[in-house]
């Protein structure tokens, strides 16, 4: 049994995509540019706001005065409207329930600023206890540069072959690997299988009791 699970936010614990895709829109919407699908916003997250707001932008309109103009409207939007439609992936929250009862320590390391990523964890899971809930900060670099997942190992203080990374992009798992820990695709995130499997993970996960059954077997 692993001793320490850290998990991605968006994507893994939380489907947010709604949420921020209602926020890209309205941004775009209030320049005069065209929106957004959902499904197209599933591709355009994970290495941070501020690169979803790059990504969101005709290729023509990126630059830094135009994207300062659509992060303002985008993060007023969010932060008035981030939890309307976001809510946990089936079974997460007995997962972690039973995580703690079990002892497994457990963190959230996001891309996603860390004041955010500690109010959305105290909306969604006040009961459960992590040992770290870190998101992006300036001066430290963001996944998959494995800077944050360090210092969630570090306050965890378990072995990197006792402790398991859970994600749902290529980006988690190469976060996973250049912190030399073993990862858990979240097949029923934003990405999908295919690009889990293309990018290496040690395990895929269909949902969060093929999770469990991946944490409960000794690395």
């Amino acid at each position: 049994m692993y001793q320490a699970v850290i998990f991605d936010l968006d994507g893994t614990l939380l489907d947010t995509i709604g949420d921020l895709a209602s926020a890209g829109n309205h941004a775009l919407r209030a320049m005069g540019l065209a929106e957004h699908s959902v499904e197209e916003y599933k591709k355009m997250v994970g290495n941070g706001i501020p690169k979803l707001i790059e990504r969101m932008l005709p290729e023509g309109l990126r630059g830094q005065a135009v994207r300062a103009v659509a992060m303002s409207l985008f993060l007023k939007r969010y932060g008035e409207h981030k939890f309307d439609t976001t809510a946990p992936y089936p079974g997460i929250p007995e997962v972690l329930a039973r995580l703690e009862r079990l002892g497994v320590a457990t963190a959230i390391v996001s891309n996603k600023d860390d004041a955010l990523v500690k109010s959305i964890a105290q909306r969604y899971f006040p009961d459960h206890t992590f040992t770290a809930v870190i998101g992006r900060r300036d001066g430290v670099p963001a996944k998959p540069d494995p800077a944050s997942v360090d210092e969630a190992m570090r306050a965890i203080g378990v072995p990197r072959a006792a402790a398991l990374y859970v994600g749902d992009s290529d980006v988690d798992v190469q976060t996973a690997h250049n912190a030399h820990l073993a990862c858990c695709g979240a097949v029923w995130g934003f990405r999908g299988e295919e690009e889990l499997r293309r990018a290496g993970a040690d395990f895929l996960a269909a949902d969060a009791a093929a999770l469990l059954r991946a944490v409960l077997q000794m690395p």
